[in-house]
């Protein structure tokens, strides 16, 4: 079976000098690996392809057949490495915290052990006849979220 670790080593070397970053590197025990990589703006067919020839070229098929597939991080998908909450800072996410309540807000803080989401809420303040939206912030530790996703918004 090829290593994990290899493939990923093989992938930051390539990473070297580029905007791209990894996200997640799966091997499966029939040797199919799927190599998942990212970028602010966006990732590039050509540049799958280029990682794709440049792992090709130092795994040896002779020694372990394998099947290989480099791709984007899917959009709609979790999060999986905090670069992704980086990029994604000043965006609209879904975050399912881990007791179970989900959130819909601005991703506006994003640190090493927690992120920060904007959300809106209604509160009726003493003395109104109407609610009112106002702004919350919402911190979550990153262990205290099942998931964080980015929303694609077509408006």
């Amino acid at each position: 079976m090829i290593d994990k670790n290899v493939v990923s080593q093989i992938v930051s070397q390539w990473l070297e000098d580029k905007e791209y970053f990894l996200v997640d590197v799966t091997v499966s025990p029939d040797d199919k690996i799927v190599v998942e990589i990212d970028h602010a703006e966006g990732v590039w067919i050509d540049d799958c392809v280029e990682l794709s020839r440049y792992i090709e070229a130092r795994l040896s098929r002779d020694e372990e057949d394998y099947e290989l597939e480099v791709g984007s991080a899917g959009i709609g998908q979790p999060f999986k490495v905090l670069q992704q909450y980086v990029i994604h800072k000043g965006r609209e996410v879904e975050v399912l915290a881990a007791d179970g309540k989900k959130y819909r807000g601005i991703l506006t803080d994003v640190g090493d052990k927690e992120f920060t989401i904007t959300v809106q809420v209604k509160i009726k303040p003493e003395g109104s006849k109407r609610p009112k939206i106002v702004d919350q912030l919402l911190t979550f530790a990153y262990n205290e979220v099942k998931y964080t996703k980015y929303l694609i918004s077509f408006k």
